[in-house]
């Protein structure tokens, strides 16, 4: 485990290896081969060197200075997780940030380098890095891993079992998904296709596992060409039965450390069609220079984007099982709070043990946020053995959960009156739910830009001359990663590729963060679903898939709307239709009680 007194003694190491190779400054990304956001421990890299624990952040080290920059989510816990080991926080607003770069161009001069592991950079940062660097004369050197050399007892590679992810929750086969990315491998002139993204990978083969935390993924890449298909993986992880089977689908199993071999056979007369987006720089270097390279979005990643009818109908029954476990968290927890002792540790236990109750339940989709009043002000706060709250008195408490099921991935916040909330507490509770409301009942037309919708949950918010620093939504996948795009509802700039159509399933997720006092997100996954096609156009509205009830003991009512008061009943009466089959006892009188009509 990295402790704060060892990471001196790591940077001086580092910056030894760096003298011996003649580099004057080495960036260390959050990422690993596959660009995934949820990193197995071999390449936890930036968190063993730093010991910020965050998911997101980019470490540069030079010989005499040292930088992590890290987004407003991370502030408060990178300036906690810093403290002693000489690396200053640079603060970024958003983690598309790219002031990173700026301060390089400033830091190095002509005939100076900068080494980053090449086998961890994804090729559109390398594009970045060396146009930042080009003009200042500096040197980018990607085919070293100088923390790998200094890095004493790093975790092996995960070895969790692969295994099917099979009728009824799997409706397409593995056969009609590659025939799929073949057709649009086809519109493009490629001759084959390479994937690295592990989600992307085990959305195409059917295939689950559990290499990452949270993400029901194994370690692979894959190379598709119009005859032939080949998995990149560790055999070892696949019993005899799932090897015939792929087999038996034309599908040829290959040692993961391969796939940079395969690549560098391609002939001069082959056209790859690979993601800039999605790829290492050291997997695009593998490619003959000869090899016609065509760069696109991976066609897996729009196909999966969008639920199928059946997929919808898994999700909807997973969400009435979701509901029903938080029902039984809910009542436990409003007949125990301020009569027995809760901590934010006793939230995850107890929500966990729910949810582990249901049918299909597999395991959390990421890490449960439990923040009670100043920890909620923490995007992505995480009570620690060591760091956490009780939970007594009055104030609000954020609780920011998810369930992977074999029938889909939950996702869902809610923040629930402790004691007696006081009335700025319940006004910046309400402009959260306005602003959910009101993206929630948007009409748009098919192909709107997902990015264009975010103003419509900050506006109520914006009214107040309130902001929040994270995006509105994210798209989550079917029994797969949490976070998934292309699509979200944010201030990025939008590109072709986030245009929203039948079937993506994403979050509404607005907030209000009061540092040192308490924080308000309301979230709910929501479901692109037909809604009317005229003269105007086709157009698209969102189906609210998570089922639970909001706590209307937090809600301001003098600011809610006739239509808001109506939209927020009605869900309201839609939860408790579905969830009264699933639950009883005190359950089933938590849900009628907290589903009453306002």
């Amino acid at each position: 485990m990295t402790t704060l007194s060892s990471i001196p003694q790591r940077l001086s190491a580092l910056r030894q290896a760096m003298q011996q190779h003649h580099i004057d400054a080495c960036l260390i990304p959050s990422s690993d081969p596959h660009l995934s956001e949820y990193l197995p421990a071999h390449w936890q890299a930036r968190q063993w060197l730093s010991g910020f624990k965050g998911s997101m952040g980019t470490l540069i080290v030079t010989l005499d200075q040292a930088g992590l920059w890290a987004d407003s989510r991370y502030w408060e816990q990178a300036e906690q997780e810093l403290q002693g080991s000489s690396i200053s926080l640079m603060k970024i607003q958003t983690a598309a940030s790219t002031q990173h770069l700026d301060w390089l161009a400033q830091q190095l001069g002509n005939g100076q380098t900068l080494s980053v592991d090449g086998d961890v950079l994804s090729l559109a940062a390398a594009q970045a890095l060396q146009t930042a660097l080009h003009a200042k004369g500096v040197q980018l050197r990607t085919d070293i891993d100088l923390v790998g050399q200094i890095w004493q007892a790093r975790p092996a590679l995960p070895v969790s079992a692969i295994y099917p992810h099979a009728a009824p929750f799997a409706s397409t086969s593995r056969a009609d998904k590659l025939l799929a990315v073949r057709q649009a491998m086809q519109q493009t002139a490629a001759s084959h296709h390479f994937i690295s993204t592990l989600d992307d990978i085990a959305w195409l083969f059917n295939l689950r596992g559990a290499d990452v935390n949270y993400n029901p993924v194994f370690i692979s890449h894959a190379l598709i060409s119009s005859e032939q298909a080949t998995l990149f993986v560790d055999s070892s992880k696949l019993d005899a039965t799932l090897r015939a089977a792929l087999a038996a689908d034309g599908i040829e199993l290959a040692d993961y450390q391969l796939a940079k071999s395969a690549l560098s056979q391609l002939s001069a007369s082959d056209r790859i069609l690979i993601d800039p987006r999605r790829i290492t720089l050291g997997l695009r270097q593998a490619i003959a220079t000869d090899t016609t390279v065509i760069s696109a979005i991976n066609p897996s990643t729009m196909l999966k984007s969008r639920k199928t009818a059946a997929e919808a109908a898994q999700v909807r029954s997973t969400m009435e099982q979701d509901g029903a476990a938080l029902c039984e968290f809910f009542a436990w927890f409003d007949n125990t709070v301020n009569r027995a002792a809760i901590t934010e540790l006793t939230i995850d236990e107890q929500i966990t043990a729910a949810r582990a109750r249901r049918p299909g339940f597999v395991s959390p989709s990421f890490a449960t946020i439990a923040g009670f009043n100043a920890n909620g002000a923490l995007p992505h706060y995480h009570a620690t053995a060591e760091a956490h709250s009780p939970i007594s008195g009055d104030g609000l408490l954020l609780i920011d959960s998810g369930g992977q099921y074999l029938g889909g991935t939950t996702d869902i916040t809610r923040v629930v009156a402790v004691g007696t909330p006081s009335s700025e507490q319940k006004r910046d509770f309400t402009l959260v739910l306005k602003g959910t409301i009101n993206l929630s009942m948007a009409h748009f037309p098919r192909g709107t830009l997902s990015p264009m919708l975010d103003a419509l949950a900050r506006a109520p918010m914006w009214q107040h001359n309130i902001d929040f620093g994270h995006g509105t939504g994210h798209g989550v996948g079917y029994f797969l990663n949490v976070h998934e795009g292309p699509q979200t509802i944010s201030r990025s700039l939008p590109d072709p590729s986030m245009a929203m159509q039948e079937g993506m399933i994403t979050s509404v997720e607005p907030g209000i963060y009061r540092p040192g006092q308490w924080g308000v997100r309301i979230e709910n996954l929501v479901l692109n679903v037909a809604a009317e096609q005229n003269g105007f156009g086709d157009f698209l509205r969102f189906e609210t898939l998570t089922l639970c009830p909001i706590d209307t003991r937090c809600i301001e009512h003098s600011l809610l709307s006739r239509q808001e008061v109506d939209w927020l009943n009605h869900y309201h009466q839609e939860v408790r239709t579905r969830l009264i089959p699933l639950v009883d006892g005190p359950a089933r009188d938590w849900l009628l009680h907290t589903t009453q009509a306002i």
